[in-house]
């Protein structure tokens, strides 16, 4: 299989590895980007153990809240430079509250949605005729609450990422701490039963195979391995990560010494896992002054 150029740059956004070490994964893993991963990781190349979504379409997230309900979405444009636009932000307002209104569940259903500008799906073809970029709503999710729960929502980078959080008897403040850690630590898991017993294998290969190239034995590398699993479950679950005010603490400390518990998080981050646009903009705007 070709090792084209653009999977040598993939690998490194995602690993951090250098040029020829990626290459040189792609070479030996056939092309695989998943093997090649691992590959790195095992010869200690790769400088984390999470693959980095390409962070690649532009748009934003948001997040609206009415009593025990609440809504978080994100809607997406192919610049940054409309995301900032304030018909672009208006759209996404009405949108979330009008979902927000709803019981959709499905893209499909959202997009049945009446707003106070159509449907969801007019409403979005108009702004698109409108704004001469393609816009859509990538993702949605309607989360309910007890009156015993709290919501915590939090917005970073104007909307780039939006996290939201249900915490049992613990106050807004502390829920949306745990918002806040969610957002700046991208936990992939709430806790540890959610994380995939394939996740945790591979994870297990992964590092066996990497003490054993350290040159431990396999007896201690057993052993190094399972210390290794309590540090990636730090990394990679929400209520076992170091609290980011206070290291000392685990966020579930820290929400339990508030006489809480963390029950739900989501978190998105505009256009993780999607190809980035890459068109020029000097070029562009020279073919149109060309008239190409």
């Amino acid at each position: 299989m070709e090792i084209t150029a653009s999977m040598v740059k993939e690998l490194r956004e995602a690993s951090g590895a250098g040029m020829m070490d990626c290459k040189t994964a792609l070479t030996e893993c056939k092309g695989n980007m998943d093997e090649a991963m691992n590959y790195l990781r095992e010869k200690g190349i790769a400088k984390s153990a999470k693959k980095e979504s390409r962070i690649a379409a532009e748009g934003l997230a948001n997040i609206f809240v009415d009593g025990n309900k609440a809504v978080i979405l994100e809607v997406n444009s192919e610049t940054d430079f409309v995301s900032k636009n304030e018909e672009f932000v208006n759209m996404i307002n009405v949108i979330g509250k009008s979902l927000l209104k709803s019981d959709a569940k499905t893209l499909e259903e959202a997009s049945e949605v009446e707003t106070e500008n159509g449907k969801v799906k007019d409403y979005i073809v108009a702004m698109v005729a409108k704004i001469g970029e393609k816009l859509s709503l990538r993702r949605f999710e309607i989360v309910t609450k007890k009156d015993d729960e709290t919501f915590g929502a939090y917005l970073h980078m104007g909307g780039k990422i939006a996290a939201l959080t249900v915490l049992k008897g613990a106050s807004e403040e502390v829920a949306k701490d745990v918002a806040m850690q969610a957002a700046a630590m991208r936990p992939l898991y709430l806790n540890i039963d959610e994380v995939p017993e394939s996740v945790i294998e591979n994870e297990r290969k992964v590092q066996k195979e990497l003490a054993m190239n350290e040159g431990k034995p396999a007896d201690i590398a057993e052993k190094m391995v399972e210390g290794r699993i309590k540090k990636f479950y730090k990394e990679i679950c929400l209520v076992e990560q170091p609290f980011i005010k206070d290291g000392d603490l685990s966020v579930a400390k820290y929400v339990e010494n508030n006489k809480g518990e963390v029950l739900k998080m989501i978190r998105y981050e505009v256009g993780e896992g999607m190809e980035k646009r890459c068109d020029n903009f000097a070029e562009e705007v020279m073919n149109q002054v060309k008239g190409n």
